[in-house]
């Protein structure tokens, strides 16, 4: 039985009837088959296809006109296609593969190279055709929003986005900071039937307490101290537009009631005044907080929270669609080149796993800062491991934890009870971080016991761990009384770790050996032993931390910190 190629069911209304546009595919003719009734199928939808013969010039094909999707019908993995995918992933031009089996592994090396898509063989020509007008309509959504990637958690995001759009419903989106909830306010404006209208943004934790409900609702001239003349509030201004309410869960309490009225009545009355004024305005509100546990905590009310939450967008953070940070780098890139006119060498691929293996808690925002800090000051070469900021080399992730404060904190109103609120979260921070200093401490005193032992063994001689060489008065002695006092011009001598002395006495048979000469320092007995352990073992790494005695989280960081690449058959 023949197996269907394997392509998301998930539908959604077409941008094309609101965007027209010519659509150009380009399909290569390395499998005569699949190419020939593709091409058939999409021409037969109205799409632009051009078939290109492996033998002919396909980048010249490219540069006469770039296409919109590019369609690899074979060789996936050959050298030149993968070149040319890396290369259209800078151009912005989408690439879908069609591969000889299903293979979830295969599948997950080809959309690193950067394949976009990737579908079995033998292909349904009409399936394979929906998916890739599905793939250029989230192209051509992203595009419009800003919202680029395409993890799946991300897709969900564009596809309600499109939903929701159209109608007029309040809608609330949650997230963590920097991942994008004002794009995603402004994309559902901008593609809605407001788009024409006003759109309104106000952070509304930025404001005071005093002021917020006179920048919401306006106010009359002399209703308070200062109040010189009438005031617009932004509901007025946002009248029959869209506001966008960020930090909603920051509103105090009494400000929420009449929120509330509002939403509900669909009019507002100014500080100080007595008119209802009718507003006709679609409120977007995003929080960085999950609304429902404030809810709980008595720090938000439940009427207002149901209000809001008819319509819900969930924004994941960065760190959960890793997928998606090639894909953004590469974006910022174009952009910020552009921007600021600086010519950019690119990114090694060591560098960019570095940035796919960080946890970015400041999501997105954090990652376009970074990206432009490599684009102004870039060395004037490809971007290296080395060059990465070294709280992102080793991993680290300071960022505040979700600490909820108690009544003492959260009845302090007002910048006071936000400047109290900060400090407790910037202690527990400090506490962790102290912790974490700890831990490696604790760990790189482990490693060098465990190799000072075992050059002790091997030498006979007490090694302070303290200290970053061995002792010259000290070390000649433990050399035999055939050694004179003074070091020889060269000692070899090997030094077994986890097995026992130079002779091996009731010790099984040394595993692996070093040679420790004049003048090396604690570092360079530790480089070597690591890498005759590393030998050893032919690279295994978790074998290698055992044959050394230590974790093999210490032996990653000696890695990294020795930039020691592990490659097998340079081992041999």
């Amino acid at each position: 039985m023949l197996r269907r190629s394997s392509v998301a069911v998930t539908r959604y209304p077409s941008l094309a009837t609101r965007h027209p546009q010519v659509v150009k595919v380009l399909i290569s003719l390395t499998d005569v088959e699949p190419a020939v009734r593709l091409n058939a199928e999409l021409e037969r939808s109205g799409v632009e296809t051009a078939v290109v013969s492996p033998l002919d010039d396909v980048r010249g094909a490219i540069r006469r006109e770039k296409p919109d999707v590019i369609v690899m019908t074979g060789a996936l993995i050959d050298p030149q296609n993968v070149a040319l995918v890396r290369e259209m992933l800078w151009e912005g031009v989408a690439v879908v593969g069609l591969a000889d089996v299903r293979d979830p592994e295969i599948d997950d090396r080809l959309h690193t190279i950067g394949y976009a898509e990737v579908y079995a063989k033998p292909i349904v020509p009409d399936e394979i055709a929906d998916a890739i007008r599905r793939l250029l309509d989230r192209r051509r959504l992203a595009s419009l929003t800003g919202l680029i990637g395409q993890s799946e958690g991300i897709r969900e995001v564009l596809v309600k986005v499109e939903q929701i759009a159209p109608v007029s419903s309040t809608v609330l989106v949650e997230g963590e900071s920097g991942t994008g909830k004002e794009l995603v306010a402004r994309a559902i404006h901008r593609l809605g039937p407001r788009r024409n209208k006003p759109f309104i943004a106000v952070n509304v934790g930025a404001l005071p307490d005093t002021l917020l409900e006179s920048e919401l609702f306006g106010h009359e001239k002399g209703a308070f101290t200062g109040a010189a003349e009438r005031r617009i509030g932004r509901f007025e201004l946002a009248h029959t537009g869209t506001l966008f309410l960020d930090e909603i869960g920051d509103v105090p309490l009494a400000t929420q009631v009449k929120l509330l009225r509002a939403l509900e009545e669909r009019e507002i009355t100014r500080v100080g005044g007595v008119q209802n004024i009718p507003v006709d305005v679609r409120v977007v509100a995003a929080t960085n907080n999950p609304l429902r546990q404030g809810v709980e905590e008595g720090r938000f009310r439940s009427d207002l929270y149901y209000r809001l939450n008819v319509l819900s967008i969930y924004l994941p953070p960065l760190r959960e669609r890793r997928e998606d940070i090639p894909i953004l780098v590469r974006q910022f890139i174009t952009q910020l080149s552009k921007q600021h006119d600086r010519p950019f060498k690119g990114i090694s691929p060591e560098a960019l796993d570095m940035l796919v293996q960080y946890a970015w808690p400041g999501n997105v925002r954090e990652l376009r800062n970074l990206v432009e800090s490599m684009v102004v000051l870039a060395p004037g070469r490809e971007i290296g491991p080395a060059d990465i900021p070294r709280q992102i080399r080793e991993g680290g992730s300071a960022r505040f934890l979700p600490v909820h404060v108690g009544p003492a904190v959260r009845e302090r109103a007002g910048v006071e009870g936000r400047e109290l609120e900060f400090i407790v979260r910037s202690l527990v921070e400090l506490k962790l971080q102290v912790e974490e200093l700890r831990r490696q401490v604790g760990d790189e005193r482990d490693a060098r016991e465990a190799l000072s032992r075992a050059a002790e063994r091997a030498l006979g001689i007490p090694i302070n761990v303290m200290g970053d060489t061995l002792g010259s008065a000290s070390v000649p002695a433990a050399l035999g009384s055939g050694q004179n006092a003074a070091w020889p011009a060269e000692v070899s001598s090997p030094v077994p770790f986890g097995g026992g002395g130079i002779e091996p006495r009731d010790q099984p048979s040394p595993a692996i050996s070093v040679t420790i000469q004049p003048g090396m320092g604690m570092a360079a007995i530790e480089r070597a032993a690591i890498e005759a352990a590393l030998r050893e073992t032919r690279g295994n790494r978790r074998k290698a931390a055992e044959l050394l005695g230590i974790g093999e989280r210490t032996l990653y960081r000696k890695l990294r910190d020795y930039q020691l690449l592990v490659d097998t058959s340079a081992l041999d």
